[in-house]
């Protein structure tokens, strides 16, 4: 099956180099990348950190200048270069790296016109823009969990302790949501497979993701949050694992 096309498209007035990595990583997870592009005002020493690595990682910086002191010109920049690889179309879908809600309306523009768009930003980002994305990833929540476990392989020993493991964080929100898709998509014994769970899950909160929660896995974090699961050999290949879950009577 052929890798997804994306732009990556970063605004470097509202997101901090330290997250490029986690940027990299998660969006080489859903396709390639054939265009990668900053913006930002590439004259002020603000963006010092940017400058280091976007050799290392082949960003095109675009320049574009503050013309008045307190307003960010870079919001246009990105959006009109935005437009101009939708009508190009050589990509599938967008990557828009900010915590702006300003990049609201063209989340839903490039929607509309068919294209998976992927945010990501930090926590606090504005909740129209994750709600107007397909998926989106918080930077900082992910970029903790990376440090996490790279401190617990340093400090591994024969046994794993408790406190290298990531915090597990229940949220009933969740549970309510999981529970309505299982009582409207089961079958008469209340199973139905966890995979679709999990995809309908993500259409409804954009911002899904198992990790947000200290869990690799959507499996784990199912039974973590006290639904039933049960795993089957797969049909088509024996080796394979199909997940079901339900609600636990």
């Amino acid at each position: 099956m052929e890798d997804k096309k994306f732009a990556l498209l970063i605004d470097a007035d509202n997101t901090s180099s330290k997250y490029i990595k986690t940027i990299v990583d998660e969006i080489t997870n859903l396709g390639i990348t054939t265009y990668r592009r900053i913006y930002g005002d590439w004259t002020s020493t603000n963006l010092q950190s940017w400058k280091a690595i976007l050799l290392e990682y082949s960003i095109t910086p675009m320049q574009q200048y503050g013309y008045t002191t307190g307003k960010n010109s870079t919001d246009s920049a990105m959006i009109i270069d935005a437009m101009d690889i939708l009508y190009a179309g050589n990509v599938d879908g967008f990557c828009l790296v900010s915590s702006d809600s300003d990049f609201t309306k063209l989340a839903m523009r490039l929607r509309e016109a068919g294209k998976t768009v992927v945010g990501m930003g930090k926590e606090q980002t504005p909740r129209p823009f994750v709600a107007a994305c397909n998926q989106f990833k918080y930077l900082d929540l992910l970029s903790k969990e990376g440090e996490e476990e790279k401190a617990a392989k340093v400090k591994k020993t024969a046994k794993k302790t408790a406190s290298a493991a990531p915090k597990k964080k229940t949220n009933p929100k969740l549970v309510d949501s999981i529970s309505r898709i299982i009582e409207e998509n089961s079958n008469d014994d209340g199973w139905m497979y966890a995979a679709k769970a999990g995809k309908l899950l993500q259409k409804k909160y954009p911002d899904f993701d198992c990790r947000n929660y200290g869990y690799n896995k959507l499996a784990p974090l199912l039974e973590g949050l006290g639904f039933e699961i049960r795993k089957e050999p797969g049909v088509e290949d024996p080796n394979a694992c199909e997940v079901y879950v339900r609600i636990k009577e």
